[in-house]
């Protein structure tokens, strides 16, 4: 099988003790006096909220973090495995802008442009888990975390990645969650989402998010630990002292997480970015970015937790050949490198917009990907060497069964956003581009799939719910388009 590597074992181990160094010598700052006192009693040495952590005790935590874990779709029937050499493709969370489908421009991102993301991920063969993708603007910043949820709830039935923005709003996203899985018990025993806990780099865990961590591991929530340094900017500027400082800030919240609950479900999550000194801006279409999210993946794989990262997401502000080779390049390399949970696809502008167009062009790469790590099978009739004899010197396998019955097997087949014509098919067929192509399917699915709904008796539990969050809030019921 297919397989890429960034660092030889002696460097991964390398990079830990450098990692120890930090936690113990400069330390941590920690804004959550839960999170404090927590640390301070388990041996920990504190200054003014920085904590220095004791190398024992970064490894003994980290020993007790599961190395896999099972996420269950809405409905608790099916489930995706979180670990090991899975790749799982999902959108990228909170963005604020979108790519208008009429007019192909930039704009702030609407309640409805997220519905219809939602609809349209949950159509995506190769999307296998769905993501709170946007932050809308035309709602109440108050709820602005649970009315992503919510929609994701009410039009898909896949596992979701999200994230609260306060600390109240965690709690409400598990009381949303709990009503539409029959309560606290089986959501517990059957996790349907991943939270985002993200450390601000450089070294510091602000108080909401803190509580957000301490919160997973109290509930058995999933908790993906996403260090987001910018090289030369919040980390340094080498590849190597960035994984150095995201690997410190992972561990720091892997012993806050532990000393809560030992067990606690964590991923070991990345979102690294180059800087561009010319504009100041995050690019995390960089080859660089891509080169530290992948050897963040696999300092993650010694430790034997679950990965993430960061990837098949561009920098260019349209659906142009800048998007395409920066997504392209990230989303095969995050399957080289056997990241467990990849987002990205469908986003652009710096992590910051998203495109429904887009997500249909790398939904394709994505079902590319899948299919390269399957790699050359020997298996079987696969070696062909009979057929070979039967159709002979210049001879055709046009009618043999053999390729009517691995033809599937062998060759992934995509959609028609991918073009495959003669010249004159494709001039006869109105001359489309992928991007014309991307609309026409967007739209053929948007028109088409219906999402499974929310059993009866659900729907008005997660209603419930929702209409007592904003009633306390003071705000109106809600109306998804």
């Amino acid at each position: 099988m297919p397989r890429v590597r960034f660092l030889p074992r002696d460097d991964v181990k390398a990079i830990h003790e450098a990692s120890l160094e930090v936690l113990e010598n400069t330390g941590v700052m920690v804004k959550n006096p839960g999170a404090v006192k927590l640390l301070e009693d388990a041996g920990c040495g504190v200054e003014d909220q920085v904590v220095h952590m004791p190398p024992s005790l970064v490894e003994e935590c980290l020993k007790r973090a599961p190395s896999s874990i099972t996420l269950h779709k809405r409905d608790g029937d099916d489930r995706l495995q979180v670990g090991g050499d899975s790749v799982i493709y999902n959108p990228g969370s909170a963005a604020i802008y979108f790519i208008d489908r009429e007019t192909g421009e930039m704009r702030r991102a609407l309640s409805r442009d997220l519905v219809q993301l939602v609809r349209l991920a949950d159509a995506l063969e190769y999307v296998h888990a769905q993501s709170t993708a946007m932050v809308p603007a035309d709602v109440p910043d108050a709820i602005s975390d649970l009315y992503r949820l919510y929609v994701i709830l009410k039009n898909s039935t896949k596992p979701m990645v999200t994230g609260a923005f306060t600390k109240e709003g965690l709690i409400d996203m598990k009381r949303m969650l709990e009503a539409v899985v029959g309560g606290p018990e089986a959501l517990a025993g059957a996790p349907r989402a991943i939270f985002d806990c993200c450390p601000s780099s450089p070294l510091m865990w602000s108080d909401v998010t803190c509580e957000n961590l301490i919160d997973c591991a109290r509930f058995g929530i999933p908790a993906e630990i996403i260090p987001a340094p910018q090289m030369g900017a919040t980390s340094p500027v080498s590849v190597a002292g960035t994984l150095v400082q995201s690997n410190a800030e992972f561990l720091s919240g892997v012993v806050i997480s532990q000393l809560v609950a030992p067990g606690a479900p964590v991923i070991y999550g990345g979102s690294p970015a180059g800087f561009d000194m010319r504009y100041c801006t995050a690019r995390l279409g960089a080859i660089e970015a891509m080169i530290a999210a992948c050897a963040a993946a696999e300092v993650g794989k010694h430790y034997g937790v679950p990965t993430h990262a960061y990837l098949g997401l561009s920098d260019s502000k349209a659906v142009d050949a800048q998007s395409g080779f920066e997504s392209g390049l990230g989303i095969i390399l995050a399957a080289l490198a056997r990241v467990n949970i990849v987002s990205g696809p469908g986003m652009l502008a710096c992590e910051n917009c998203q495109s429904l167009e887009k997500l249909v062009i790398d939904n394709e790469i994505c079902g590319m990907a899948y299919r390269l790590l399957e790699g050359v099978s020997l298996d079987g009739a696969a070696m062909a060497a009979d057929v070979i004899a039967k159709v002979g010197p210049g001879g055709h396998f046009l009618a043999e069964k053999h390729t009517r019955e691995n033809l599937r097997k062998e060759q992934f087949i995509p959609s028609d956003v991918v073009c495959r014509m003669t010249p004159d098919a494709w001039r006869k067929s109105g001359s489309k581009d992928v991007l014309d192509r991307a609309r026409e399917r967007v739209d053929r699915l948007l028109e088409e799939h219906v999402p499974t709904p929310l059993p009866g008796d659900r729907e008005k539990r997660l209603e419930q719910v929702f209409k007592d969050i904003l009633a306390r809030h003071g705000l109106p019921p809600p109306t998804v388009p």
